[in-house]
Protein backbone atom coordinates (compact mmCIF):
# COMPACT_ATOMS: atom_id res chain seq x y z
CA UNK A 1 0.00 0.00 0.00
CA UNK A 2 0.92 3.73 -0.88
CA UNK A 3 0.00 6.74 0.38
CA UNK A 4 0.85 9.85 -1.50
CA UNK A 5 0.96 13.30 1.01
CA UNK A 6 1.80 16.40 -1.06
CA UNK A 7 4.26 14.28 -3.39
CA UNK A 8 5.31 12.32 -0.63
CA UNK A 9 5.08 8.38 -1.02
CA UNK A 10 4.55 6.52 2.01
CA UNK A 11 5.15 2.81 1.21
CA UNK A 12 3.87 1.32 4.12
CA UNK A 13 5.47 -1.86 5.41
CA UNK A 14 8.84 -1.04 3.26
CA UNK A 15 10.15 1.24 5.97
CA UNK A 16 9.14 2.79 9.37
CA UNK A 17 8.26 6.61 8.65
CA UNK A 18 8.86 9.30 11.59
CA UNK A 19 6.27 11.82 12.94
CA UNK A 20 8.82 14.66 14.48
CA UNK A 21 6.52 16.10 17.57
CA UNK A 22 6.47 20.15 17.48
CA UNK A 23 4.35 21.11 20.51
CA UNK A 24 2.99 24.40 20.77
CA UNK A 25 2.05 24.49 24.37
CA UNK A 26 3.34 26.06 27.72
CA UNK A 27 2.56 22.82 29.35
CA UNK A 28 3.50 19.86 27.67
CA UNK A 29 5.02 16.91 29.37
CA UNK A 30 7.88 16.56 28.21
CA UNK A 31 8.45 20.11 26.41
CA UNK A 32 5.87 22.36 27.26
CA UNK A 33 7.38 26.02 26.84
CA UNK A 34 9.99 25.43 24.38
CA UNK A 35 9.00 26.04 21.20
CA UNK A 36 5.86 28.25 21.72
CA UNK A 37 7.37 31.37 19.28
CA UNK A 38 7.49 31.45 15.82
CA UNK A 39 11.40 31.67 16.01
CA UNK A 40 11.99 28.64 18.08
CA UNK A 41 9.34 26.30 16.49
CA UNK A 42 11.24 27.19 12.40
CA UNK A 43 14.60 26.14 14.24
CA UNK A 44 13.06 23.01 15.34
CA UNK A 45 11.28 21.95 12.59
CA UNK A 46 14.64 22.49 10.45
CA UNK A 47 16.39 20.25 13.15
CA UNK A 48 13.80 17.65 12.44
CA UNK A 49 13.53 18.09 8.77
CA UNK A 50 17.28 17.62 8.69
CA UNK A 51 17.82 15.10 11.06
CA UNK A 52 15.18 12.37 8.88
CA UNK A 53 11.75 13.42 9.94
CA UNK A 54 8.94 12.48 7.57
CA UNK A 55 6.25 14.64 8.93
CA UNK A 56 6.15 17.49 11.14
CA UNK A 57 3.18 17.02 14.03
CA UNK A 58 1.46 20.10 15.10
CA UNK A 59 -0.75 20.58 18.26
CA UNK A 60 -1.58 23.55 20.42
CA UNK A 61 -3.37 21.71 23.02
CA UNK A 62 -1.53 19.16 25.80
CA UNK A 63 -2.86 16.16 26.04
CA UNK A 64 -1.06 14.93 29.22
CA UNK A 65 -2.80 13.18 31.77
CA UNK A 66 -5.15 16.11 33.61
CA UNK A 67 -4.57 18.80 31.14
CA UNK A 68 -6.88 21.41 31.00
CA UNK A 69 -8.76 21.59 28.18
CA UNK A 70 -7.79 25.54 26.09
CA UNK A 71 -10.05 27.63 23.78
CA UNK A 72 -10.53 27.18 19.68
CA UNK A 73 -9.52 30.52 19.11
CA UNK A 74 -6.85 29.74 22.07
CA UNK A 75 -5.61 26.85 20.06
CA UNK A 76 -5.83 28.53 16.57
CA UNK A 77 -3.61 31.13 17.61
CA UNK A 78 -1.03 28.88 18.38
CA UNK A 79 -1.09 26.18 15.59
CA UNK A 80 -1.88 28.18 12.51
CA UNK A 81 0.48 30.96 12.10
CA UNK A 82 3.36 28.15 12.81
CA UNK A 83 1.55 26.12 9.93
CA UNK A 84 1.66 28.74 7.57
CA UNK A 85 4.86 29.82 8.29
CA UNK A 86 6.53 25.92 7.74
CA UNK A 87 4.61 25.94 5.13
CA UNK A 88 6.21 28.64 3.52
CA UNK A 89 9.53 27.29 3.93
CA UNK A 90 9.29 23.27 3.82
CA UNK A 91 7.02 21.00 1.80
CA UNK A 92 7.24 18.34 4.11
CA UNK A 93 3.51 17.15 5.38
CA UNK A 94 2.65 18.59 8.27
CA UNK A 95 -0.26 16.97 10.37
CA UNK A 96 -3.03 18.65 12.51
CA UNK A 97 -2.82 17.21 16.09
CA UNK A 98 -6.53 17.89 17.25
CA UNK A 99 -9.41 16.68 18.52
CA UNK A 100 -11.64 20.00 16.75
CA UNK A 101 -13.09 19.83 13.10
CA UNK A 102 -12.82 23.48 13.33
CA UNK A 103 -9.35 23.43 13.54
CA UNK A 104 -8.18 20.72 11.50
CA UNK A 105 -10.81 22.52 8.68
CA UNK A 106 -8.71 25.74 9.27
CA UNK A 107 -4.93 23.98 9.67
CA UNK A 108 -6.00 22.25 6.24
CA UNK A 109 -6.60 25.57 4.95
CA UNK A 110 -3.79 26.48 6.05
CA UNK A 111 -0.92 24.04 4.54
CA UNK A 112 -1.85 20.75 6.68
CA UNK A 113 -2.18 18.06 4.99
CA UNK A 114 -3.34 15.35 7.65
CA UNK A 115 -5.47 15.16 10.81
CA UNK A 116 -4.19 13.42 14.02
CA UNK A 117 -7.23 12.88 16.41
CA UNK A 118 -6.41 11.33 19.82
CA UNK A 119 -9.72 10.93 20.42
CA UNK A 120 -10.24 9.13 17.01
CA UNK A 121 -13.25 11.11 15.90
CA UNK A 122 -15.02 10.74 19.55
CA UNK A 123 -14.77 14.16 20.35
CA UNK A 124 -16.34 16.03 18.00
CA UNK A 125 -19.20 15.21 15.36
CA UNK A 126 -18.18 17.11 12.31
CA UNK A 127 -14.55 15.63 12.43
CA UNK A 128 -15.25 12.27 9.70
CA UNK A 129 -17.31 14.99 7.89
CA UNK A 130 -14.43 17.70 7.46
CA UNK A 131 -11.61 14.92 6.75
CA UNK A 132 -14.18 13.46 4.20
CA UNK A 133 -15.35 16.66 2.58
CA UNK A 134 -10.97 17.88 2.33
CA UNK A 135 -9.65 14.31 1.12
CA UNK A 136 -7.33 14.39 3.73
CA UNK A 137 -5.50 11.30 5.71
CA UNK A 138 -6.96 11.29 9.12
CA UNK A 139 -5.18 9.36 12.18
CA UNK A 140 -7.50 7.62 15.16
CA UNK A 141 -6.19 6.83 18.55
CA UNK A 142 -7.70 4.60 20.94
CA UNK A 143 -8.49 6.32 24.33
CA UNK A 144 -10.88 6.45 26.81
CA UNK A 145 -12.55 9.54 28.53
CA UNK A 146 -10.55 12.20 28.45
CA UNK A 147 -7.18 12.96 29.16
CA UNK A 148 -8.24 14.42 32.54
CA UNK A 149 -10.10 11.06 33.28
CA UNK A 150 -8.40 8.62 31.23
CA UNK A 151 -6.00 7.50 34.09
CA UNK A 152 -8.97 5.98 35.85
CA UNK A 153 -10.48 4.23 33.12
CA UNK A 154 -8.17 1.40 32.67
CA UNK A 155 -10.44 -1.87 32.84
CA UNK A 156 -10.09 -3.80 29.77
CA UNK A 157 -11.64 -7.49 29.00
CA UNK A 158 -9.24 -7.84 26.58
CA UNK A 159 -6.62 -4.87 26.23
CA UNK A 160 -5.81 -5.92 22.81
CA UNK A 161 -9.09 -7.08 21.46
CA UNK A 162 -11.16 -4.01 22.83
CA UNK A 163 -8.94 -1.66 21.44
CA UNK A 164 -9.28 -3.57 18.11
CA UNK A 165 -12.55 -3.63 18.53
CA UNK A 166 -13.18 0.15 19.16
CA UNK A 167 -10.53 1.31 16.71
CA UNK A 168 -12.38 -0.78 13.99
CA UNK A 169 -15.70 0.82 15.06
CA UNK A 170 -14.35 4.59 14.53
CA UNK A 171 -12.85 3.18 11.27
CA UNK A 172 -16.15 2.17 9.96
CA UNK A 173 -17.80 4.98 11.01
CA UNK A 174 -15.32 7.17 9.36
CA UNK A 175 -15.83 5.44 5.96
CA UNK A 176 -20.00 5.89 6.18
CA UNK A 177 -19.46 9.52 6.49
CA UNK A 178 -17.00 9.39 3.09
CA UNK A 179 -13.12 9.35 4.31
CA UNK A 180 -10.98 7.17 1.92
CA UNK A 181 -10.02 4.16 3.41
CA UNK A 182 -6.87 4.17 2.22
CA UNK A 183 -6.22 7.39 3.96
CA UNK A 184 -7.22 6.07 7.69
CA UNK A 185 -4.43 4.98 9.97
CA UNK A 186 -4.47 3.82 13.36
CA UNK A 187 -2.87 4.57 16.79
CA UNK A 188 -3.82 2.50 19.58
CA UNK A 189 -2.88 5.18 22.23
CA UNK A 190 -0.20 3.93 24.47
CA UNK A 191 -0.09 5.59 27.51
CA UNK A 192 -3.81 6.54 27.27
CA UNK A 193 -6.30 5.20 28.86
CA UNK A 194 -3.17 2.30 30.00
CA UNK A 195 -1.27 1.71 33.05
CA UNK A 196 2.53 0.47 32.62
CA UNK A 197 1.66 -3.04 32.62
CA UNK A 198 -1.17 -2.67 29.72
CA UNK A 199 1.89 -0.29 27.33
CA UNK A 200 3.96 -3.46 27.82
CA UNK A 201 1.31 -5.79 27.12
CA UNK A 202 0.16 -3.61 23.91
CA UNK A 203 3.55 -3.39 22.33
CA UNK A 204 4.09 -6.90 22.69
CA UNK A 205 1.02 -7.74 21.07
CA UNK A 206 1.24 -4.55 18.63
CA UNK A 207 1.17 -7.12 15.63
CA UNK A 208 -2.07 -8.50 16.17
CA UNK A 209 -3.58 -4.36 14.65
CA UNK A 210 -2.11 -5.50 11.50
CA UNK A 211 -5.28 -7.78 11.16
CA UNK A 212 -7.05 -4.49 10.84
CA UNK A 213 -5.12 -3.88 6.99
CA UNK A 214 -4.66 -0.17 8.12
CA UNK A 215 -1.22 1.65 8.33
CA UNK A 216 -0.01 1.93 12.65
CA UNK A 217 1.06 5.04 14.10
CA UNK A 218 3.17 4.39 18.06
CA UNK A 219 3.56 6.85 20.07
CA UNK A 220 6.07 5.98 23.37
CA UNK A 221 8.06 9.11 22.76
CA UNK A 222 9.31 9.83 26.35
CA UNK A 223 6.76 9.07 28.10
CA UNK A 224 6.06 7.84 31.75
CA UNK A 225 6.05 4.37 31.74
CA UNK A 226 9.51 4.31 30.47
CA UNK A 227 10.70 6.88 33.25
CA UNK A 228 9.42 4.25 35.73
CA UNK A 229 11.01 1.04 34.20
CA UNK A 230 13.82 2.81 34.00
CA UNK A 231 13.80 4.94 37.07
CA UNK A 232 13.97 8.23 34.99
CA UNK A 233 11.91 11.49 36.20
CA UNK A 234 12.73 13.86 33.68
CA UNK A 235 11.25 12.94 30.11
CA UNK A 236 14.13 14.42 27.98
CA UNK A 237 16.40 11.66 29.27
CA UNK A 238 14.28 8.63 28.71
CA UNK A 239 15.64 8.89 24.55
CA UNK A 240 17.34 5.66 25.07
CA UNK A 241 14.36 3.65 26.42
CA UNK A 242 12.14 5.46 24.22
CA UNK A 243 14.41 4.29 21.80
CA UNK A 244 13.89 0.21 22.50
CA UNK A 245 10.10 0.57 22.75
CA UNK A 246 10.81 1.88 19.14
CA UNK A 247 12.33 -1.17 17.73
CA UNK A 248 10.08 -3.28 19.76
CA UNK A 249 7.82 -1.65 17.54
CA UNK A 250 9.19 -1.87 14.85
CA UNK A 251 9.47 -5.22 14.49
CA UNK A 252 5.79 -5.78 15.45
CA UNK A 253 5.28 -3.75 12.22
CA UNK A 254 4.70 -0.35 13.00
CA UNK A 255 4.72 2.34 10.04
CA UNK A 256 4.95 5.23 11.95
CA UNK A 257 6.62 6.24 14.82
CA UNK A 258 5.90 9.77 16.46
CA UNK A 259 8.66 10.90 18.50
CA UNK A 260 10.67 14.01 19.64
CA UNK A 261 14.21 12.96 19.48
CA UNK A 262 14.36 12.70 15.50
CA UNK A 263 18.04 12.46 15.04
CA UNK A 264 18.48 9.34 17.65
CA UNK A 265 14.98 7.28 16.33
CA UNK A 266 16.36 7.94 12.55
CA UNK A 267 19.44 5.73 12.97
CA UNK A 268 17.16 3.38 15.63
CA UNK A 269 14.43 2.84 12.88
CA UNK A 270 16.90 2.78 9.96
CA UNK A 271 19.37 -0.22 11.53
CA UNK A 272 15.81 -2.08 13.21
CA UNK A 273 14.58 -1.71 9.28
CA UNK A 274 17.82 -3.12 8.02
CA UNK A 275 17.41 -6.17 9.99
CA UNK A 276 13.80 -6.93 10.81
CA UNK A 277 12.06 -5.60 7.11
Amino acid sequence: MTLTIREHDFHWGQRTYLMGILNLTPDSFSDGGQFNNLQSAIAQVTYMIDNGADIIDIGGQSTRPGASQISVSEEFNRVIPVIKAIREQFSIPISIDTTRAQIAQDAITAGADLINDISGGTFDPEMFPVAARLDVPIILMHMRGTPQTMQQMTDYQDLVSDIMESLNCQIQKAIACGVNASKIIIDPGIGFAKNLEQNLELLRRLSELKSLKVPILVGTSRKSFIGKIINQPEPQKRVWGTAATCCSAIISGADILRIHDVAEIYDVSRVADAIYR
